[in-house]
Order: C-alpha cells, then sequence, then structure tokens
C-alpha cells in the first residue's frame, strides 16, 4: 500500500478574465478533488485548498494515495443453460465471454452458481487493479478542465506549429507534485514539472522551481512576490485599503465585486494614496464614484458622514521604493473621467426636465408598446390613481408631476454615458430645476427596489410613482405575451413584481391589490382580461414564495395567499394571527373541520338556503351550533373589523366543541330538502366565519 501524500496540481497560463477568476479557482478544485476521490485515490472529507491568481488556476489536496486499492468485483456472465451443456462443460459462448474478460477455461470451476431471476446465472468473481496516481490524476484534470465554467473560450496554436488546443487562455506551464515526485501527466500540450512563474516583475527567481506540494504558497510568495490564494490576496487587500483609509481619517468605499475584481488584477497588492482637485466635488459624488469603480477599479475614499473625498485608493501590483509614478500616473488617468462628468453635468443642467419630456416621444421603449412618451403617459395615469387613494388631489397631482419628469433625464448626457445613474441624475436636475424636493426625491427613488434588499422609496409620491412604473411594466409585458418561463426573464418581470410586494407589504400601503393590477391595465385600453389574470397569479406566486424566505411555513403562507386578501400590508399581521391559531390545541380539529365544510359545500347544489332558518334546527347538535356561532361570531368580526386578526381567530376556538359535535350527530345530506338546505346554510355561516382572516383548512394535515 503506498503512502499517502499531498498533491499540488497548478495550470500557469496567460491572464484569466478578472470578473471569472474566482469561479474558475473554485471549479478546477473542487472538479479534480471530486474525481479523485470517486477514482479511491483520496477519501471523502479531505482537505482541498484552492488557489487563483491572476496568472494560474492551481489547487492542494491533502493525503492522496499513489495507487488507489483494488476492488473487488462481481460480474454476471450468463444463464446456467447457455453456459454449460447437458454435461456440465463450458459452452462456446461462455468461453467467448471469459476470454473478452481477460480469463479462460480454467476459471470454469470457480464460478458462482447464483439464482437470479426464473434461471439461476454464472457469475464471475474478479480484482481490478486500482488506478495509479498517474492515471487517476490525468483523468482528474482532463475532467477540471473540461468542466471549467470558461466565459468564452480560445483557440490556439501549440509550439510545434500544427496543434490547436481551445482553453480559457493560452497555457504556459504544468506543474503536478505528489509530496517531493512529479507525476507525469500532460494537458493543453505540456507535461508535468515542477516550475512555475513568479511576479512578472518582483520575483526574487525565475522560475520558481517548487520543492514539494506543501511549499508551493509560502515559495510563490517568498521567491515570486505572488500571493497565490484568491481569499489571502483578497484579504490582504482589504487590509491595506482599511489601513490607508484610517491614516486619512477616512472610510474606502464597500464594494464586494469590485474588491473580488480587483483581486484578480493583481498578484502582490499594493495600496496607495492618491488624490484628484477637490473642484471635482461640485459634481454629483454618485458620478465621480461610479467612474472611478467602474473605469479605473478605483476605491474612493468617505468621510464619516458618507461623502467623497478629493482623496482615493488605487491597488498597484508593484511595489516600487518610490511610488510617487505610479500616484502620478493614476492621478492623471483620473482628471479627464472626472472632467468629462463635469463637463456632462454642467451640459445637462443647461435644459430643465420639462424640456426634455417631449423628446421621449422619440425614444423607442418597446415595439409593440410604443414609445417612452407613450409609456410615461400609462405610468402617470397608474400614478395618479395610486396618490388619490393614498392622499387624494394633493398626492395625485404631486405623483403626475413626478411621473411626468421621471423618465426625461434618460436624454441627459450623463445618463447617456452613466445608464446606472438613470433616476438618481433625474433627482439632482429636478432640484436644479426648482422643482419640490418631493418630486426631486420621487424622481430618484421610482426605480426602487432595483434589487432584493434595496431600501423602498423614501416618500408617498416615490411610493407612487414606483409603483405605477412597476405595474405599468408587468401589464404592458404580459399583455404582449412576455411572460417569464424558467430561468428566462429577460425583463426582469420577477424583480419587478417583488418591488410590488415589498412596496405594499414592508411600506404598509392601504392599497388592493386587484384595484392596481386592474388600473395598470386600464392605462392599455380594453381586452387584457388574459393576462390581467395572469399577472395577479403571478404576483401571487411571487408573494409566496418571498414569504416563505422570511421564514413563515408553506402553510401559513398558503392559508394567507390563499384566501386572496386584499390588502397585501395587512399580511403580516394575518399571518402572525394563523401563527398563533395553530398554537392552540383546538386547532387541529378546527382545520380538519373546517376542510370537511369546504368539501361538502363544493359538492352542494346551488340553489341551497341563504339564510339559516331557526325553527329547522330539528338536532339539538346543529341548535348548539347555531348558538355558538351567533355569540362567536360578533366578537371574532367585531376584532376583524379594527384589523386585530388574531383575537379574531382565537375567538374561534370556542366553535370546537358545537362542530365536532355538530358532525357526530347531524345528516347534512338529509332526505329532506328544507332540512339539507338549511344545515348547508349554516356550514356556510360557519365556513365565512372561519375564514375571514385565512383560509384554516389550508392548516390540515
Amino acid at each position: 500500500m503506498s503512502t499517502n501524500k499531498n498533491l499540488l496540481v497548478e495550470l500557469f497560463v496567460e491572464e484569466l478574465p478578472p470578473k471569472a477568476l474566482k469561479k474558475l479557482g473554485e471549479a478546477f478544485a473542487s472538479t479534480l478533488a471530486a474525481s479523485l476521490q470517486s477514482q479511491g485515490l483520496v477519501a471523502a472529507g479531505a482537505k482541498v485548498t484552492p488557489f487563483a491568481s491572476p496568472r494560474r488556476l492551481a489547487v492542494h489536496v491533502e493525503g492522496v494515495a499513489g495507487k488507489a486499492a483494488d476492488k473487488a468485483v462481481q460480474q454476471k456472465l450468463m444463464p446456467v443453460a447457455v453456459a454449460l451443456d447437458a454435461s456440465g462443460a463450458p459452452t462456446p459462448a461462455l468461453l467467448k465471454k471469459l476470454a473478452a474478460l481477460g480469463a479462460d477455461a480454467s476459471a470454469v470451476p470457480n464460478l458462482k452458481r447464483t439464482g437470479d431471476g426464473k434461471a439461476e446465472a454464472l457469475f464471475l468473481d474478479s480484482v481490478v487493479p486500482g488506478a495509479t496516481l498517474a492515471e487517476g490524476l490525468q483523468r482528474a484534470l482532463d475532467e477540471a478542465i473540461a468542466k471549467l465554467p470558461i466565459p468564452k473560450v480560445m483557440s490556439y496554436q501549440l509550439a510545434d506549429g500544427w496543434s490547436s488546443v481551445n482553453f480559457v487562455r493560452p497555457a504556459h506551464g504544468l506543474v503536478a507534485l505528489h509530496g517531493e515526485a512529479v507525476v507525469e501527466i500532460k494537458a493543453l500540450g505540456l507535461s508535468a514539472g515542477r516550475t512555475t512563474q513568479g511576479h512578472r516583475f518582483e520575483a526574487a527567481v525565475s522560475p520558481v522551481t517548487l520543492r514539494d506540494a506543501d511549499s508551493y504558497a509560502a515559495q510563490l510568495e517568498s521567491e515570486g512576490a505572488v500571493i497565490a490564494s484568491f481569499d489571502a490576496r483578497r484579504a490582504e487587500i482589504a487590509r491595506q485599503l482599511a489601513a490607508k483609509a484610517t491614516e486619512q481619517g477616512l472610510q474606502p468605499i464597500d464594494d464586494e465585486a469590485l474588491l473580488d475584481e480587483v483581486t484578480a488584477l493583481v498578484e502582490r497588492p499594493n495600496v496607495l494614496l492618491c488624490r484628484f482637485e477637490p473642484e471635482f466635488l461640485a459634481v454629483p459624488q454618485e458620478c465621480l464614484i461610479l467612474t472611478m469603480k467602474a473605469n479605473q477599479k478605483y476605491f474612493p475614499l468617505l468621510d464619516a458622514a458618507g461623502r467623497l473625498t478629493h482623496q482615493f485608493l488605487v491597488v498597484s501590483n508593484i511595489r516600487p521604493a518610490d511610488a510617487s509614478a505610479v500616484t502620478g500616473g493614476n492621478e492623471r488617468v483620473v482628471r479627464p473621467r472626472l472632467a468629462d462628468a463635469k463637463f456632462f453635468f454642467d451640459q445637462d443642467r443647461k435644459r430643465s426636465l420639462a424640456d426634455r419630456v417631449g423628446g421621449l416621444d422619440k425614444v423607442v421603449y418597446h415595439n409593440k408598446l410604443g414609445t417612452q412618451g407613450e409609456r410615461s403617459g400609462r405610468v402617470r395615469a397608474i400614478a395618479r390613481r395610486i396618490g388619490d387613494q393614498l392622499g387624494g388631489a394633493v398626492l395625485a397631482d404631486a405623483a403626475d408631476r413626478a411621473a411626468l419628469l421621471a423618465k426625461a433625464d434618460l436624454l441627459t448626457d450623463m445618463v447617456g454615458e452613466f445608464p446606472e445613474l438613470q433616476g438618481v441624475m433625474g433627482g439632482y436636475y429636478a432640484r436644479h430645476d426648482g422643482e419640490h424636493e418631493d418630486i426631486a426625491l420621487a424622481i430618484e427613488d421610482h426605480y426602487r427596489p432595483r434589487f432584493a434588499g434595496d431600501a423602498l422609496p423614501r416618500n408617498p409620491v416615490g411610493l407612487a410613482v414606483a409603483l405605477a412604473d412597476k405595474l405599468e411594466t408587468l401589464a404592458g409585458l404580459f399583455g404582449i405575451g412576455q411572460v417569464p418561463t424558467g430561468d428566462k426573464d429577460p425583463f426582469a418581470l420577477r424583480r419587478h413584481a417583488l418591488g410590488v410586494i415589498r412596496m405594499l407589504v414592508e411600506g404598509g400601503l392601504p392599497l388592493d391589490i386587484h384595484r392596481l393590477v386592474g388600473d395598470a391595465f386600464a392605462a392599455f385600453g380594453p381586452a387584457h382580461g388574459q393576462a390581467q389574470a395572469e399577472v395577479g397569479f403571478f404576483l401571487r406566486e411571487r408573494l409566496a414564495g418571498w414569504l416563505r424566505e422570511q421564514g413563515y411555513s408553506v402553510q401559513e403562507v398558503e392559508a394567507v395567499v390563499e384566501s386572496r386578501p386584499e390588502r397585501w400590508a395587512e399580511i403580516p399581521k394575518r399571518l402572525a394571527a394563523v401563527r398563533a391559531f395553530a398554537a392552540l390545541p383546538e386547532a387541529a380539529s378546527l382545520a380538519a373541520a373546517n376542510k370537511r365544510v369546504g368539501n361538502i359545500l363544493k359538492k352542494s347544489e346551488a340553489g341551497a338556503a341563504v339564510d339559516v332558518q331557526p325553527a329547522l334546527l330539528k338536532e339539538a347538535a346543529e341548535a348548539a351550533l347555531f348558538d355558538a356561532l351567533g355569540a362567536v361570531q360578533p366578537a371574532a368580526d367585531a376584532a376583524f373589523e379594527r384589523g386585530d386578526y388574531t383575537e379574531s381567530l382565537l375567538a374561534l376556538a370556542a366553535l370546537k366543541v358545537p362542530v365536532d359535535a355538530f358532525f357526530d350527530g347531524v345528516m347534512v345530506n338529509a332526505d329532506d330538502a328544507a332540512l339539507r338546505n338549511n344545515r348547508l346554510a349554516l356550514l356556510r355561516r360557519l365556513h365565512a366565519a372561519m375564514n375571514r382572516v385565512a383560509d384554516l383548512s389550508r392548516l390540515a394535515a
């Protein structure tokens, strides 16, 4: 049995795509280790350490065997009747099968006879030799390369001038070390060795000759000036950013995606402090921050109040004794970017948003839904109705004005250069134009929430316009059949639906969802019945999913959502009430009875009486239920009307005994039609009383 040793595999390549590097490194390591495990070369749970730098993908796996253990296998050959003749001698068919498996007639006496279905069959016991590390690692490396989540494959020619291979970037080196020994494998036209390259400019030794698998990270750092681990390099950048910012009494902007991208661009991070001219701070800080982050990969520095300062941090890949050339170069590079932003801002303010509105009629929104101007008209109509419901004519007028101006910043130079700033720039320009602060905030916020966890609009005007904008999008696109399918959602309609849900529920808006959807479709004109129903179903489906993510059970969510409440702002209170009711000892029995009542009513004839006639209550149990309902319902209804849903449901607990007695002692479907209809009317009243807050039958086991 060979001794287990640690394994190191590295592919040295040209600069990898930075936004994909982290995922490539993790996939390379996990796939290669999983393949080794499946071949019996490494134990389950062995420690696997991925490495990923701009020019390398590598993995360190602990406890890898030089050879996998042999495996005993039993292989079915054929039925005994086919394998042996009448005298028990092997038939030609059996000898041929044995030969194909590397055995001969001498194996026949050792074959096992075992019942298999209707007939006995012969089985051959054999031992399959375990894979050697060279064989298994070759297979694992081939699989890891084939399964890499490569964004875009390159085809390049090998050194022989004839062969070509496809990979994410041209590969120039392969390392495979099992302990101190090189494992002889090949990949991408390369043979494995023990040498790799360090930093392009700052490596102390070139190439770096690795002593063994365990010295990889340490040697690369000390001799090659490279931090090979993505996580370690990221942590070092974060540490340097925080330290350099603290020296200035400032804080770097928090951006995990930017930190990941910069980690993928450098091998030996060195954070440096740079500055730009303070006069650029007259430009909205969102513009400056975006241009520094997106175009230059810089980290803007903020003061304690979160305001942008004229200082920023860069992550250099070199550590010169005198860094002035590096900082000066970065300061020169950023200046034209900031000057462009200032120019756009100054030019845009020469025309008001109101002056730009007419230009939206020339911008196509969707070839089946018209222009941005037409869309703005629809959003205005919906926003005015929402505003009227939330705050009367004053709020309706404000929502109308904000909706009129909300899309005008799409025609500005700044948004043309930075589409991510739409809405934000509209808010700045609205203030410059002298619009009321409520209008400016609404324009700025009307795309919110843009993503899960994003803040909601900050005032009622913004909520009205944001709701209108998302509802118009849903109604328009569902109306032309652009419905999300599977994982395809090109217009982000699931995100729009979630935004509507969060504004209604978290914003506590006293709005009727059915009326909202109806108003949205009304803005498009008549004949959208099917699409309107689809939007309603889509919103309920997203609502149920969102509530489950908040920690409510499937039964709790179904009980509330399937009862079709009109005002979703009340849903948290309804869910709390259902949870409190479900904890009662009477809950299970009442939920089961409620389900039974529902099934009976579904099957009953349509012409049953509407009102219960006390004179027809012949059985003591039905009279007792009628009396109990009369005693309980007023309190339950009063609690419901004042919004105390928990109290409303808890009041129903008193019905358990009379409900159980009713089903034990009363035949609902009596032969006498008058009695039958009266009992159905009693059950209808019971059903209505029990299901005002939620559909309690959903709690039944």
